[in-house]
């Protein structure tokens, strides 16, 4: 193993709280909401001028640093570094196998015709990521010794078997011949990064740890390095740590996880959208290839370039080809969800756009405002609107609630309406349920993805399963228009008669599915609509 390389402590304690607290938005103060990322708040200034007076409480206490301890705590500054080869033998690498390395950004960037343009893009889109996957629950917030404990209250966070220092521990009561505090854990040790005189340290490297000493400052002092190391791996959890004096007890919990590694697409620095680099449009047909046929034209009119997936379950699938179509073929009437899944699955772009077999693009199909909500906004997914041979313009705007119902399960809300109104956006809504013309981030649609057991029709499933995954819009200024559904009995064709029996005829073993479905897999006892 490679030598630590010794560097300020302090440093290491100061930066790391920082940058803890530096992606903080302060919450809206009026009812029309924006979902928009905010800027830095009077809260995150408080915030971060508390952590720091934490760190540079007692400065004429001296330390001295605890190399083994120290070196293991995170510098946010990783190394591209191999293991050096030591001597050559056959099958040396299989007898003594060295750690390799590559260095993505130098085999990347070398051969790309505009590096800078791209590391720009890259930190464009990293830094929409971090503001999407924001979670106030992650800032570090310190509870001021009231008790006389002070200790974080949330927002520590270590990775699996990694060291971090606790930040904010301290101990405020009056003088005393002796101060004494205990340090609890379950999941993992504790250590100090750095030794203080005048202080006792007892159970250094082990789950339960005291630190005394009859100067209460210098206690405080050595408090800032007390560490603490997972020693038991789990991908995501949370230790709780217990931190006493005499008389007084306090808890507090650490994140053990690995970080949210982020989906980036890199579909081109543009001023302007380029719908072919960043959309695609998926959708299912059984039965319907005259109807699908219009959807494709109807979609060259506008975007010629755009990428459309189709997945097909036909029982004599007919070929559908075209620039830029990309047609599977699935086992004969696998379904609905099923279709879904297989054509979301193939989309490679930073958006998916969710059409019918049925659906007609005309020049309020404007994908353009789609994807400008989604890049503005904190929205994983939004739907437009579908305009009927009737005339009349559908959104489908529900919201959606779970009301615990105890040992026999849950009950679900299912009402017609929507949240609020979007700030800066004023054709736009929050809702749970959005109607069947939506877009959405892709690898948020795949997460959640379509349980394949729908066959013949589906749609709240979806949204019951994206619940709490997905933050969801309505726009009604985006319009796709529907066929008609309406035909007389003489003049309905074969295809049609047959997609009518397969996709409208119910049995009792289908109402026995969906009712399992929400029964067992969604632990409902009741569902309520309106």
């Amino acid at each position: 193993m490679r030598a630590c390389h010794k560097k300020s402590l302090g440093l290491i304690v100061l930066s790391g709280l920082v940058l803890a607290l530096f992606y903080v938005w302060s919450p809206g103060t009026s009812s029309g909401v924006d979902i928009q990322p905010r800027q830095r708040s009077e809260i995150h200034e408080l915030l971060e001028r508390k952590a720091l007076n934490a760190i540079s409480d007692y400065p004429d206490i001296t330390y001295n640093i605890k190399e083994d301890v120290a070196c293991r705590l995170a510098r946010n500054t990783c190394v591209c570094l191999a293991d050096k080869e030591s001597f050559r033998l056959p099958f040396a690498n299989l007898l003594f196998p060295r750690v390799w390395a590559h260095k993505l950004d130098l085999a990347f960037l070398k051969k790309h015709p505009d590096p800078e343009g791209v590391k720009q893009h890259r930190a464009q889109e990293y830094s929409s990521f971090q503001k999407r996957s924001y979670n106030p629950a992650d800032v570090p917030i310190l509870a001021e010794a009231n008790s006389p404990l002070q200790y974080p209250t949330q927002g520590v966070e270590v990775r699996p078997l990694k060291t971090i220092i606790i930040p904010g521990l301290g101990l405020k009561e009056k003088t005393r011949p002796n101060h004494t505090v205990y340090l609890t854990a379950t999941q993992g040790t504790f250590d100090v990064a750095a030794t203080v005189g005048m202080v006792s340290v007892k159970g250094e490297g082990e789950k339960h740890m005291i630190l005394s000493s009859p100067l209460l400052s210098a206690l405080n002092k050595q408090l800032q390095f007390v560490t603490y190391t997972n020693t038991v791996f789990h991908p995501s959890t949370a230790e709780t740590v217990q931190f006493a004096t005499e008389g007084h007890q306090s808890f507090f919990t650490i994140k053990v996880g690995h970080r949210i590694i982020p989906k980036l697409y890199n579909s081109g620095y543009q001023r302007e959208y380029n719908i072919s680099a960043i959309v695609t449009i998926a959708t299912k047909t059984f039965l319907r290839y005259d109807k699908l046929k219009e959807l494709i034209d109807s979609i060259r009119q506008y975007y010629p370039t755009v990428t459309i997936v189709i997945a097909d379950d036909n029982e004599h699938p007919q070929q559908v080809t075209g620039p830029h179509i990309e047609h599977y073929i699935m086992p004969f009437g696998k379904g609905w969800f099923a279709g879904r899944n297989l054509a979301v699955s193939q989309v490679t772009t930073k958006y998916v756009l969710w059409v019918d077999d049925d659906f007609i693009f005309t020049a309020n199909t404007k994908l353009e405002n789609m994807v400008d909500i989604l890049e503005k906004t904190t929205l994983d997914l939004v739907g437009g609107a579908v305009r009927e041979a009737t005339g009349y313009t559908a959104t489908y705007r529900h919201t959606i609630s779970v009301e615990e119902g105890g040992e026999e399960g849950d009950c679900l809300h299912f009402r017609k309406g929507y949240h609020h109104v979007i700030e800066g956006f004023p054709n736009c809504v929050v809702a749970d349920a959005v109607i069947n013309f939506f877009m959405g981030r892709t690898y948020k649609v795949q997460q959640v993805g379509f349980d394949p057991r729908l066959a013949r029709r589906g749609h709240l499933e979806f949204f019951i399963d994206a619940l709490g995954y997905l933050h969801i819009g309505s726009c009604h200024d985006v319009i796709v228009n529907h066929t008609s559904k309406i035909h007389l009995p003489w003049t309905k064709t074969e295809s049609q008669k047959a997609y009518e029996k397969f996709r409208y005829t119910s049995s009792s073993s289908e109402s026995d599915l969906y009712n399992e479905i929400f029964y067992f897999k969604n632990r409902f006892k009741c569902m309520t609509s309106n």
